[in-house]
């Protein structure tokens, strides 16, 4: 007996249509998802390393969920972490990963001392990201990991007088990845 369930295309289904394109029908249909959507375009400027500044709409994206007007929006952390998401799949940069992890922490840092003390899950989210950043930072060269370290201990001293376990955390996770960072 024959199933009337209709199947959902999936991306195997899309990878056996895309074999069967020519070089020609391959470039249109990219050019037509490029100028699809803003995010399209966006991944393609990252994939290929197109323009001045690839990390550029990433960091908006992140600035404006971390750090936004607070008169007409409000926090978007999944927003944020989307636009970091959506920057690793389009190229592996592990310095580029870990400038937008650590702009990540800086912005909402910056906020919650600008306004004013959040909320748990808020800092929660902040402390999970400033543990990615750590780790990204761990695996560039130590010659890349410098400036980070540095951006990262700042965040870190700043946020003394946060509640919620924020600073507390933060000093765990710096001091147990930079073991040698004498400056306690």
């Amino acid at each position: 007996m024959k199933s009337n369930k209709k199947q959902t295309p999936s991306c195997s289904d899309v990878k056996t249509t895309l074999e069967h394109l020519d070089q020609q029908d391959l470039l249109e249909l990219i050019l037509d998802m490029y100028d699809l959507s803003k995010d399209n375009k966006d991944f393609l400027h990252t994939r290929f390393s197109i323009g001045d500044d690839i990390l550029a709409p990433y960091k908006k994206i992140i600035k404006e969920c971390l750090y936004p007007d607070i008169l007409n929006e409000h926090v978007r952390i999944l927003r944020a972490t989307r636009a970091i998401s959506d920057y690793s799949k389009a190229i592996r940069d592990a310095k580029g990963e870990a400038e937008l992890l650590t702009y990540f922490v800086e912005c909402g840092n910056k906020f919650t001392l600008d306004y004013g003390d959040i909320d748990e899950d808020f800092y929660d989210s902040l402390l999970e990201v400033y543990g990615q950043a750590i780790k990204k930072v761990l695996i560039l060269p130590d010659h890349e990991q410098g400036n980070f370290r540095k951006r990262l201990k700042k965040i870190m001293l700043s946020a003394n007088g946060i509640g919620w376990g924020y600073h507390d955390g933060l000093c765990d996770e710096y001091y147990e990845a930079f073991k040698l960072d004498d400056d306690r």
